[in-house]
């Protein structure tokens, strides 16, 4: 019965974490600053979840940081996402085969 309680404060926790803002902010915001930073919060969320992962799913931390650093390169020079992924895996690969 507990682990119901549980899942019910859960639940309810993130209903309100999604909800509670169209209810507090009424109008547009026009705070250039708080925009700007509503802009990059998933991008921020998504790279430190990421980031993580990389390092620690290969069987040594170089060869994460060298796919991550191959990764910024492609992604520099306007790959999109899909590509990017694949130099980052093949650049994996290669190096644990080496």
């Amino acid at each position: 019965m507990s682990n119901v309680i549980y899942i019910l404060i859960m639940i309810l926790t993130s209903y309100l974490i999604r909800v509670l803002p169209f209810f507090i902010v009424k109008k547009p915001i026009q705070n250039v600053f708080i925009r700007s930073f509503l802009y990059y919060v998933p991008y921020i969320t998504i790279a430190i979840m990421t980031f993580p992962s990389i390092m620690e799913g290969t069987s040594e931390p170089y060869i994460g940081l060298v796919s991550f650093i191959c990764g910024i390169v492609a992604a520099w020079f306007g790959f999109g996402l899909f590509p990017t992924a694949l130099v980052c895996s093949l650049v994996v690969l290669i190096l644990e085969l080496v």
